[in-house]
């Protein structure tokens, strides 16, 4: 397999935010909190990451693209990839695609855009919507959607979307695994190298484990969206609840 090279940073804090799923209110008020962290701790040298999971499932899937795509953070911004993005570049590639992602909340990112879901709820007129979609989607998001990279290391810690395959190099790990992996990973004690920073998987809790570390908390059901800080010598977190 083909190694990838993830970007590398070294910033003194990361805020490392988890899924969102078109919670644009807990979005909106995890920015304020981490605006506030730095007015309490402050640092000159920080990064926010999100990662992935911006749309589907609640209610405004437009709201968060439209506040993640002009960086609403007061720290330099980086976002990734998550599984339902790719859900929905494969929709506008392959329409027919659609009867998977109707099932895990595509309808509610085709409506917060202004597209007619009816007919896909009767499971119809898939190329439309598809049409629709790109009439609607602005050229930011469009620029936002295509330029989300897939990994990040920072320091001792790799942060994906879902998670990396143990036995891999993290290096080699392949996009499947990056955006959609859980039992292989999750069960796994091993080391990875660096110690993983992850969503995908939601937990009542945040979860803090020697090799990886969870802060998808399930923002769209629970109202509870997480945020690690990562620091050389310790991980808090910050919470945005609603």
């Amino acid at each position: 397999m083909k190694e990838r090279k993830s970007p590398a940073v070294e910033p003194r804090r990361v805020y490392v935010i988890g899924d969102i799923h078109g919670r644009a209110d807990l979005l909106d008020r995890m920015i304020a909190a981490i605006a506030g962290d730095l007015t309490a701790r402050p640092c000159d040298q920080c990064l926010t990451v999100t990662l992935g999971d911006y749309i589907d499932r609640g209610a405004d899937s437009r709201g968060v693209v439209e506040r993640l795509a002009r960086n609403p953070f007061p720290t330099r911004f980086v976002a990734l990839k998550g599984n339902h993005e790719d859900l929905l570049a494969t929709f506008l590639a392959n329409p027919a695609s659609a009867e998977v992602w109707r099932r895990n909340g595509g309808l509610e990112t085709l409506f917060s855009y202004g597209v007619d879901v009816a007919p896909l709820m009767r499971g119809r007129d898939y190329d439309r919507a598809a049409d629709a979609l790109r009439a609607a989607l602005p050229a930011a998001h469009v620029a936002f959607f295509a330029a989300l990279p897939l990994t990040l290391t920072a320091g001792r810690y790799f942060l994906c979307h879902a998670g990396v395959r143990p036995g891999i190099p993290l290096a080699r790990q392949s996009e499947d695994d990056l955006l959609w992996i859980r039992g292989e990973f999750l069960d796994s004690t091993a080391d990875f190298g660096k110690i993983v920073v992850h969503g995908h998987t939601p937990t009542p809790e945040p979860e803090l484990l020697p090799n990886r570390i969870n802060v998808d908390t399930g923002a769209f059901m629970t109202g509870r969206l997480t945020c690690a800080v990562l620091e050389e010598a310790e991980v808090r977190f910050l919470t945005a609840t609603g």
